[in-house]
């Protein structure tokens, strides 16, 4: 009776709260580092429940991970009536990150009045390294300047921080990159974008306290002659471009090195006089991104090792590796050793996840990608790692030494990979019987299927029968 009572509370429970489930993958660690998905939502894994979603549409076209929750923003979602006339509304959806559930609808405003109308108002939604959320449209080859606004993550009120001027050479810029504090009290400012269908880098810089200049010697823009492979000459669609973060405190939000990912080939670091520092000529051909349909890349530290993380494939690619097909990944890298942190030499540790999608979403091109920092209750260093692709899915990871404790991998009744038998267990099992996911994982009893005498299997592991 007890279990039965058991079995029956956690499936009703799972059919309240399975928005998102787990990859149900049990990734190999490497080099001492562990990685577990802590939740999916996407097509590949939970189907209808997140192409109901408001936020799978191909306007919402960016997402950012801060302080515990995510933000995604949607162009022109909303129809509001003033008077005889029907005005777009673009919002962000504030979502909870431990689990993906909408938290709330922050519809934006700038200046008391309705903010949307235009093409892509609300294209890149992102965080500064202090903690302040963002907002920037796209501007067309014909726009002179690049707004940026900042963003209250409680009502949706936008607040100008800067019209940038682009200068007198223009071209399409999609998304933008922000490191510093964009308010200059607490550190410098830099932010950057890449022209589309061009050779041309953007960016303008504020010391703290100060305004917004050209950030190449004073210039707003510079011609990159640059590439890699030689054969490509210009950028290609909506390209993005991540600063990186200094290595001491007088360089540290600089943004002296950043990476330029722009569809026509792989990630390509660059600093700030345009010179070409690291590209993927000297990396293992296996490593490379299957496709460069799809633009994103971030670095991350952990345990003193160098990081990078950029997108494997958009909708179509064969990993070299495995020979298998897929679709909305991102490749987890270490960086070459020593004090180089080089490209050459890095070490691929895991591609992730199994799949997110792979439906088009008309030509955004972007995948969004992010880290935040923190420790376990032991003091372990841990990094949770988010990404985000426009009407496919997304997917939060949890790195360390010691995620999911010291178990190793394949544990019996690990239904949902993160290396412990518990409740997060049952549920993920009741997921996979309704139909939300399907794994081999799930056979728990080893008769062949997944059903409820598998539930039962993890409950007796959980009591210790």
């Amino acid at each position: 009776m007890k279990k039965f009572l058991l079995t029956f509370l956690l499936l009703a429970a799972a059919v309240s709260t399975a928005q998102a489930v787990t990859d149900g993958v049990n990734y190999e660690p490497v080099n001492g580092i562990k990685i577990v998905n802590l939740w999916i939502q996407d097509r590949a894994h939970t189907g209808d429940v997140w192409s109901s979603q408001p936020y799978c549409n191909t306007s919402a076209r960016t997402s950012v991970m801060t302080n515990g929750y995510i933000y995604i923003s949607r162009t022109n979602a909303n129809a509001i009536i003033q008077g005889t006339d029907t005005l777009s509304q673009s919002v962000v959806y504030k979502l909870d990150a431990k689990n993906g559930n909408l938290v709330k609808e922050l519809p934006l405003t700038l200046d008391g009045a309705i903010y949307g109308n235009s093409v892509l108002n609300a294209n890149t939604v992102g965080v500064d390294n202090f903690g302040h959320l963002y907002i920037a449209p796209y501007t067309s080859e014909l726009a002179t300047e690049q707004p940026v606004y900042l963003l209250d993550g409680e009502t949706g009120e936008l607040t100008l921080v800067a019209t940038m001027d682009k200068g007198d050479a223009l071209a399409r810029c999609d998304y933008i990159d922000v490191m510093g504090d964009l308010t200059r009290e607490q550190a410098e400012c830099n932010i950057m974008t890449v022209g589309a269908s061009s050779e041309l880098l953007y960016r303008w810089h504020a010391d703290q306290g100060g305004d917004f200049e050209g950030g190449f010697e004073g210039d707003p823009y510079l011609a990159i002659i640059d590439f890699y492979p030689e054969t490509v000459t210009q950028w290609g669609y909506a390209p993005v471009v991540k600063m990186i973060l200094g290595e001491d405190e007088d360089t540290r939000y600089s943004g002296e090195l950043f990476y330029v990912d722009g569809f026509t080939s792989s990630p390509i670091l660059y600093d700030v006089t345009g010179t070409m520092v690291e590209n993927f000529e000297n990396v293992d051909p296996t490593f490379w991104p299957m496709d460069v349909g799809a633009n994103g890349v971030c670095e991350f530290t952990l345990e003193g090792r160098h990081f990078i993380v950029f997108v494997a494939a958009q909708y179509t690619g064969v990993d070299e590796a495995t020979l298998v097909n897929k679709a909305c990944q991102v490749y987890i890298c270490e960086l070459g050793g020593g004090d180089s942190m080089t490209l050459e030499g890095m070490q691929r540790y895991w591609m992730v996840p199994d799949e997110l999608g792979a439906v088009s979403d008309g030509g955004t091109r972007v995948q969004s990608m992010n880290v935040e920092y923190g420790t376990d209750s032991e003091g372990n260093e841990e990094v949770t790692l988010y990404i985000y692709k426009c009407y496919n899915g997304m997917a939060v990871y949890k790195i360390g030494t010691n995620v999911g404790g010291d178990v190793e991998p394949g544990l019996p009744g690990d239904v949902n990979g993160d290396n412990e038998v518990n409740i997060a267990d049952v549920n993920a099992l009741i997921d996979m019987i309704l139909g939300a996911s399907q794994s081999l994982v799930g056979d728990v009893n080893g008769d062949g299927e997944v059903n409820i005498a598998d539930v039962n299997a993890v409950i007796d592991l959980i009591l210790g029968d």
